[in-house]
């Protein structure tokens, strides 16, 4: 089996800093410092919301935020996809808001299944293909609430993908989501990776919910997150091309004269490739990218690579990638392999009867 792309010889500040995030020693340790400013700055900031210093909007109907307090991709994006289903199979018109990150226009944009990426982000792009719904992006959570409301008046719910940390926008429901991280060494930016000392209650005073996405084949939750429900992540037995076709992963699992590959431009690049091997797909080659890596950086990367090699990417480097692939000739094969995720229906009902009660005349919270 071919050695997988080799690891810069010097690793880079970033992830000589990613590495040191689980522990209380170290470079983590000289930095504990610099996380008590950004304390001190959280306290501030959080003293002028309450001060009314700086000024909190409420939406006319509910609003879920589905976030976390750590740096990295915690598995929002297909929790959000699975929360917005289960909202739609009950009955309800949810619309998303998000900031879209790495789109080059921060201002309000309303997203469609064929929109580009590059103007609306990755990940607000995969919601909107994978769900239908209503979505609107911008840097103002706020004002993207508003104009998705003004266009979409039939919407009766409203989940912001992130936000956890935009506090201008007022929320009725948090659902905060970890992976197998969990908090790390528990200390703040940048001697730890939490964006916010935890735990904590919610801003603004609602329920709040912790949902944990676990590694493959993780035993249990890391500490602190023992009340945390527990969602189900799995691959699909089947891949897509980019001009729809579909496969079963199966098929490749059985070509031994086959070399196949991975690559993934997300936060955990480690744990698709795993996922894969876990459907017993020989992996001659994997490619991790930074998150959110362009569509250009994902055809470079493949382009030095044979062009026998059958690769496998995620949905989200796939919106970015194949509208390129099918642009171009002599391109190598990718398909892109679907993330199913499961949430607990006890969360699913509890946050359904939260939804009920706010729905009612008396509902909401007092601003």
């Amino acid at each position: 089996m071919a050695a997988d792309a080799p690891a810069p010889r010097h690793p880079t500040f970033a992830q000589r800093l990613v590495a040191a995030w689980p522990h209380r020693r170290g470079l983590a340790l000289w930095l504990w410092p610099l996380s008590q400013l950004y304390r001190l700055a959280l306290w501030l900031r959080r003293l002028f919301y309450r001060l009314g210093w700086a000024r909190t909007h409420r939406l006319p109907v509910p609003v879920v935020v589905v976030g976390n307090v750590v740096v990295g991709g915690a598995g929002k994006t297909p929790t959000v996809i699975a929360l917005v289903r289960d909202l739609r199979a009950k009955g309800r018109c949810p619309g998303v808001i998000s900031r879209g990150h790495g789109r080059s226009d921060q201002g309000c944009v309303e997203v469609r299944a064929d929109s580009d990426s590059a103007v609306c982000g990755d990940e607000p792009l995969l919601i909107a293909q994978a769900t239908g719904v209503p979505l609107v992006v911008g840097r103002d959570r706020v004002a993207a609430g508003q104009m998705l409301l003004t266009q979409h008046p039939e919407v009766d719910v409203v989940v912001s993908d992130d936000g956890m940390q935009h506090w201008a926008l007022q929320r009725d429901i948090t659902l905060v989501v970890f992976d197998a991280r969990g908090i790390g060494n528990g200390w703040l930016l940048p001697a730890g990776m939490l964006r916010e000392p935890w735990p904590a209650p919610a801003w603004g005073q609602g329920p709040l919910y912790l949902l944990y996405n676990p590694a493959p084949h993780a035993p249990e939750p890391p500490p602190l997150l023992a009340a945390a429900y527990r969602s189900e992540r799995t691959l699909a037995g089947h891949a897509l091309a980019p001009d729809g076709r579909t496969r079963d992963l199966a098929q490749w699992a059985q070509a031994d004269a086959v070399q196949l590959g991975a690559l993934a431009g997300i936060a955990q690049p480690e744990a698709f490739f795993d996922m894969l091997r876990a459907h017993g797909l020989a992996l001659q080659h994997t490619l991790a990218l930074p998150d959110h890596a362009s569509g250009e950086q994902l055809q470079n990367a493949l382009a030095r690579h044979s062009p026998t090699t059958v690769w496998f990417c995620t949905e989200k480097d796939a919106v970015k990638l194949f509208p390129r692939l099918q642009r171009s000739a002599n391109n190598p094969q990718v398909w892109a392999v679907p993330l199913r995720q499961t949430l607990p229906p006890e969360l699913l009902s509890r946050l359904q009867h939260d939804l009920d009660a706010l729905s009612s005349p008396h509902g909401h919270q007092t601003p």
